[in-house]
C-alpha cells in the first residue's frame, strides 16, 4: 500500500495544495500549531474511511466560503495504480470516483486505500468509556472486510428507528407499538448478531497481537511488570440470543425510550494481568496498551490483506515520553508512513522526506 501523490482543493484550511510523500519511510510534516499539519492526514484519512478521524461533520472539512472541497489521490497497491477522488458537499451530497469511475455508493471507496491512525487522544482507548474501543473494533472490522459497513449503518438505521418509535410510545405497550417492535426487534437481531460475531472473531484475532505490542512498548519504557500480558474479552450487553434479549427488555425499553441492550451497549474489557485496565492500570501502562492496541490492529490488517497500511502519526510523539517514543519507533513496521510535529521528529526518526507548512500552504 502506497500514497504516491495528494491534491487538496478547499479543504479545511487548504485553498490548494499538493503532496508528495516519500515512496517508502517517513515522511515528516512540519509547522506551528494551527496552519493546517492535522489537516493534511485528515484528508488521507478520509480517502481511506470516508470520515473524518477527528470526529468532525462533514461540513466542516469544507473551507470556509467555498461550495465545495475535493480530495484527490494516487495511490498503489498490490502493483495496480489507483486515482481516488471525493468531492465533499456541506448538504452531504459526496461524489467518489476510482479511476475516473464514479461509484454508485460512496462506501464502495472502502478498502481502496487503508490508513492506520495515531493520534494524541489515543489514550481514550483505554481510559475513556466503552464507545471508543466499540468503534476501534468497528473500524477494524471495515479496514479487513469493508462488507462490514453495510452491517454497521444498518444497525444504525435500524436503531434510530426503534428508539424513535420507543420516545414516541411514551410507554405505552398498545397492539400497534408490540407489533411493530416487533418488526424492529427482528431486523435488529439480524444485524445485531452479525456484527457481534465478527466482533467476537476480532477480538479474539487481536489479543495476542495486542499482548505482544504491549510487552514491546511497556518494556522500553521501562514498566514494572511490563511481562505480564494483556487480555481481551467482548463483553455482550445480554445473553443467549439478540431476538429473546430485546424481547424481554421490551418493557424497560418502553419505559425508558431507548433501547437497553443490543451491540451498541457493548463493550471491550481490557486487562494488563488480572486488572482491568481502564480502572486500574497506571497511566504509563494504559498509554503503553493504547499503542499496543493501534499496533496491533495494524499487524492484523497487513496479515490479514497483504500489505501494510499508511501509517498516519498525528503529533503522537509530543505525548510520549523519550523511552515509549523509541519503543513506537522500533515498533513501526516498514512502509509508507506520515508524520505531523510542531518540533523536531523525535531521535532516532529518519525522514525520507519534509514539508513544511505555513497558513495552509506547503512549503518544501
Amino acid at each position: 500500500m502506497q500514497l504516491e501523490r495528494l491534491w487538496l482543493t478547499d479543504f479545511r484550511n487548504y485553498a490548494a495544495a499538493e503532496l508528495h510523500p516519500a515512496p517508502d519511510g517517513l515522511t515528516v510534516v512540519t509547522g506551528a500549531n494551527g496552519e493546517g499539519k492535522t489537516n493534511l492526514l485528515e484528508a488521507v484519512g478520509y480517502l481511506a474511511t470516508l470520515r473524518s478521524f477527528r470526529g468532525a461533520p462533514g461540513e466542516a472539512l469544507v473551507r470556509a466560503g467555498a461550495p465545495v472541497a475535493v480530495v484527490r489521490a494516487e495511490a498503489r497497491r498490490d502493483g495496480r495504480g489507483l486515482l481516488l477522488e471525493a468531492e465533499l458537499h456541506p448538504t452531504g451530497r459526496d461524489r467518489v470516483q476510482v479511476n475516473r469511475q464514479p461509484l454508485k455508493r460512496t462506501r464502495d471507496l472502502l478498502g481502496a486505500l487503508q490508513v492506520t491512525v495515531f493520534a494524541p487522544d489515543d489514550l481514550e482507548l483505554v481510559k475513556g468509556g466503552p464507545a471508543a474501543r466499540r468503534r476501534y473494533l468497528d473500524d477494524l472490522l471495515v479496514a479487513l472486510h469493508p462488507r462490514h459497513d453495510a452491517t454497521q449503518t444498518e444497525l444504525d438505521r435500524v436503531l434510530r428507528q426503534r428508539n424513535t418509535l420507543l420516545r414516541q410510545a411514551g410507554g405505552r405497550a398498545t397492539p400497534d407499538v408490540v407489533a411493530t417492535l416487533e418488526v424492529w426487534d427482528a431486523k435488529l437481531a439480524d444485524a445485531g448478531e452479525k456484527l457481534v460475531t465478527a466482533r467476537r472473531g476480532l477480538t479474539a484475532a487481536l489479543e495476542p497481537l495486542v499482548s505482544s505490542a504491549y510487552a514491546q512498548v511497556a518494556e522500553a519504557a521501562r514498566l514494572r511488570g511490563s511481562h505480564v500480558g494483556v487480555r481481551l474479552a467482548y463483553q455482550a450487553s445480554w445473553e443467549g440470543g439478540l431476538a429473546a434479549a430485546l424481547a424481554a427488555a421490551r418493557g424497560d425499553d418502553l419505559r425508558r425510550g431507548v433501547t437497553t441492550v443490543g451491540p451498541h451497549r457493548d463493550e471491550l474489557g481490557c486487562w494488563i494481568g488480572d486488572l482491568p485496565a481502564r480502572t486500574h492500570a497506571s497511566q504509563g501502562e494504559q498509554r503503553s496498551l493504547a499503542l499496543g492496541l493501534r499496533l496491533g490492529g495494524h499487524r492484523l490488517v497487513a496479515e490479514r490483506i497483504g500489505s501494510a497500511p499508511v501509517l498516519l502519526l498525528d503529533d503522537v510523539f509530543s505525548e510520549l515520553d523519550a523511552d515509549r517514543s523509541a519503543a513506537l519507533l522500533d515498533a513501526l513496521p516498514a512502509g509508507q508512513a506520515l508524520l505531523t510535529t510542531a518540533g523536531s521528529p523525535p531521535p532516532g526518526a529518519e525522514a525520507r522526506h519534509v514539508v513544511r507548512v505555513e497558513g495552509g500552504k506547503l512549503l518544501p
